[in-house]
């Protein structure tokens, strides 16, 4: 297949989505819509949404389907990178590629649009047509779970409390399982459950995300250390400036390859019940830990 004019052409399809379930700028109060869409609009590679809908084919469903989930994912981390970015968090002024929104808004403002993002995507959800197994309770519980205070949250929370300190792998490993591969993970599970997905195929792309939120995140650091900031879109070196454990820091960069390699080969592993199906998942994946920005 051709990965890239998928990945084009999906994300473009999210972007219209977006679009019209998103308030308009010229919407009252207006501050906050434009807000809004001047990050969700940043130039994000979409790949949560992306995977959700992918998810959602290799399970025998439609895009139309998934897509209200895929925009919902897409809100909730972009409320995640605008408060990430605050003063009081991990304090960037860039972010993919141009100044963040408390650097554009103010803090007070961006802090309400991440609000907001992350409250329309619970409207997003409870928009979508709900399948037999698994009705708007299950699929909001599903996004809420992933959001909430054992996971994304509890990431942020233990790396704000992990700077400064010499993390061991099992403690590193708790905050991406959280900060990054929780929100991966329930992308792929929900884009499943707008298919109407068995059990077992659940619990596949369960495994599939786990594995791959891990590698990307892996990457993530292996690439915080050695590109430009102008390359990656955002603050280069800011891990070692906050003294964070990373795994290049524990295992050296080689040694990070390595764990990313390992990871990736457990999530294409996770993928053999879908067969041929799972093709468009299986690029995506090697697309992500070859990945340069």
């Amino acid at each position: 297949m051709d990965l890239q004019k998928y990945i084009k052409e999906k994300g473009a399809r999210v972007d219209r989505a977006l679009d019209r379930l998103i308030p308009k700028e010229r919407v009252k109060p207006a501050t906050i819509h434009k807000a809004m869409r001047y990050s969700i609009f940043a130039g994000g590679k979409r790949m949560r949404p992306i995977l959700c809908l992918a998810a959602g084919e290799a399970c025998g469903g439609s895009i139309e389907d998934a897509m209200p989930l895929a925009c919902a994912v897409e809100c909730i981390h972009t409320y995640s990178l605008i408060h990430d970015d605050l003063p009081c968090m991990d304090d960037d002024d860039f972010r993919r590629g141009r100044p963040t929104s408390h650097k554009v808004f103010g803090e007070g403002i961006a802090v309400l649009a991440g609000d907001a993002l992350l409250t329309i995507a619970f409207e997003m959800v409870a928009g979508s047509w709900a399948k037999s197994r698994y009705p708007h309770a299950a699929l909001i519980g599903e996004l809420a779970l992933a959001a909430g205070s054992l996971n994304l949250i509890a990431g942020q929370v233990a790396d704000l409390e992990g700077e400064g300190n010499h993390l061991g792998l099992a403690d590193l490993r708790f905050i991406h399982e959280r900060k990054t591969a929780a929100l991966i993970r329930s992308s792929l599970r929900l884009g499943g459950m707008s298919a109407n997905a068995p059990a077992g195929r659940l619990k596949a792309l369960s495994d599939f995300g786990l594995a791959l939120g891990l590698a990307f995140q892996i990457i993530d650091d292996i690439l915080d250390v050695t590109q430009t900031s102008e390359h990656l879109g955002k603050s280069a070196g800011k891990d070692v400036k906050a003294q964070k454990s990373t795994y290049p820091a524990l295992l050296g960069l080689a040694g990070a390859q390595r764990e990313a390699d390992r990871w990736t080969r457990r999530a294409l592993e996770a993928l053999k019940p879908f067969g041929g199906r799972g093709g468009t998942l299986r690029a995506i994946a090697d697309h992500l830990l070859k990945r340069t920005n």
